[in-house]
């Protein structure tokens, strides 16, 4: 089967400054990604792109084998089982307004995979969660990885998190991918105590350097 995503050399700049210069990332099905990066590292312009909602000015996304410039209503294109998988059916004759965080982060999720996608964009999931739903819902998204065989890619500035939930991770800094691998073995590769620090020392350099795009 193809890859559930391809991130092809992808670029972006606004107004002559760049954003995003040549990111590649490739991922499986049920495998889950952490897109790691301090605020203005290249994020939220890679996962636009992505989503179809920004055009790189070079290189390309396919999802699943399609090309999103190309094929982009076939590439985004079963509510009873997910109101069971999602614990919702106390709340199926609730307002979503009325509900609270938690809960309306796990209708998002619900609504999310309707049409059971090949790709799952997840950006700060847990932030506004408390730490037991939050545990619940990284529970879930692991789980439905592997028996759905759906892909994410996770965004969060939570680096115990990324730890327990990615298999893998990309460190972004002025646009670019600095370091990916393992979550869990990546520190000590280079030199660091902890997933944090690691991350830490990404987010400075920028300033080290003296580049702050």
């Amino acid at each position: 089967d193809a890859p559930a995503l391809v991130v092809d050399a992808v670029s972006k700049a606004y107004a002559g400054k760049r954003a995003v210069e040549a990111i590649s990332l490739r991922i499986e099905a049920g495998e889950i990604v952490g897109l790691l990066g301090p605020n203005g590292a290249g994020k939220t312009t890679t996962i636009n792109m992505i989503l179809g909602l920004l055009q790189p000015d070079a290189g390309g996304v396919r999802i699943a084998g399609l090309d999103l410039a190309r094929q982009r209503a076939a590439a985004l294109a079963r509510v009873d089982g997910l109101i069971e998988t999602f614990a919702l059916a106390p709340l199926a004759r609730t307002r979503c307004g009325l509900l609270s965080s938690g809960e309306q982060t796990r209708v998002a999720l619900a609504k999310a995979l309707l049409n059971r996608p090949r790709l799952l964009l997840l950006d700060e999931p847990t932030a506004a969660l408390d730490p037991a739903t939050a545990d619940d819902l990284r529970r879930l998204i692991r789980d439905l990885a592997v028996r759905e065989r759906c892909a994410v890619l996770w965004t969060s500035h939570n680096m115990l998190e990324v730890e327990q939930v990615c298999d893998r991770v990309l460190l972004l800094a002025r646009g670019r991918v600095l370091l990916q691998g393992d979550p869990r073995r990546l520190p000590a590769e280079h030199g660091a105590g902890s997933l944090e620090a690691l991350f830490i020392r990404i987010a400075r350099q920028p300033l080290d350097h003296g580049d702050s795009a």
